[in-house]
């Protein structure tokens, strides 16, 4: 559950935030990303092309575990990465709308109440002394600017993937150290066949938009797999280690 309220530097003031919000990724496999990310994504993330259910829209995703509710980047309550994916980073800061006629609504700052980070004794202040954001708050601001830019960014990229007909569906499967299997299925990747096939107008067309770093940055994500692979060995081991211990 959440309880949204807009911030308010009144209300507020003495508010303040821990880093316990990023706990609220811990059990995700999966985070939707945007394109202006990828340049920071590609040092630990692959990411991958998924279908929304609800729409059945293309987005984009930074994988995180191989299962349901496995991420491998979150050990022993802290994030094990220099760079957190931007969806997790503001939290629990959300942005949302207020009505300011019969057609028009402007972007408001919100933050989730019932949200375990919120605090008035401990953690980072949202305003200083004389009312006005803090360094922190303005920088979650920016978080969440990049965001809302970034669903448009998206839906420029994927169309521009679509256009070239540059996604394909593709399968993990993986057998790690300790013999134990796993199968995903759901997953798109850009087709580095055809896009080695595109022709120079093409090549041209995209790098015009400004897409083609990015859809090259995209592709060379994909070798991180084999870093979550490593991550998912050593989760193995940590486990087994466990099970023998304890019996």
């Amino acid at each position: 559950m959440t309880n949204m309220v807009a911030i308010n530097n009144k209300l507020h003031a003495g508010l303040k935030v821990t880093d316990d919000a990023l706990s609220l990724g811990a059990n995700q496999h999966l985070v939707p990303v945007v394109v202006s990310e990828l340049s920071k994504l590609i040092v630990h993330y692959p990411v991958v092309i998924t279908k929304f259910d609800d729409s059945g829209q293309f987005g984009l995703s930074a994988l995180l575990g191989f299962e349901e509710k496995e991420n491998l980047f979150w050990q022993q309550g802290e994030w094990d990465a220099v760079y957190i994916p931007a969806q997790f980073e503001r939290l629990p800061f959300y942005a949302g709308t207020e009505a300011q006629g019969a057609d028009s609504s402007d972007r408001v700052l919100c933050i989730d109440m019932d949200n375990a980070s919120v605090s008035e004794e401990k953690g980072t202040p949202l305003f200083d002394n004389t009312g006005e954001p803090s360094s922190y708050l303005l920088e979650k601001q920016q978080i969440l600017a990049q965001l809302l830019d970034g669903e448009t960014q998206n839906q420029r990229f994927i169309a521009a993937l679509q256009q070239h007909n540059l996604i394909t569906p593709f399968t993990l499967d993986i057998t790690f150290e300790n013999e134990s299997k796993t199968s995903i299925t759901g997953l798109y990747t850009i087709d580095e066949d055809k896009l080695a096939a595109l022709s120079a107008d093409a090549i041209a067309d995209l790098h015009a938009r400004n897409m083609l770093q990015s859809i090259y940055t995209m592709v060379a994500s994909n070798a991180q797999i084999y870093a979550l692979i490593d991550k998912k060995n050593k989760a193995n081991k940590n486990a087994d280690a466990w099970f023998q211990t304890t019996n």
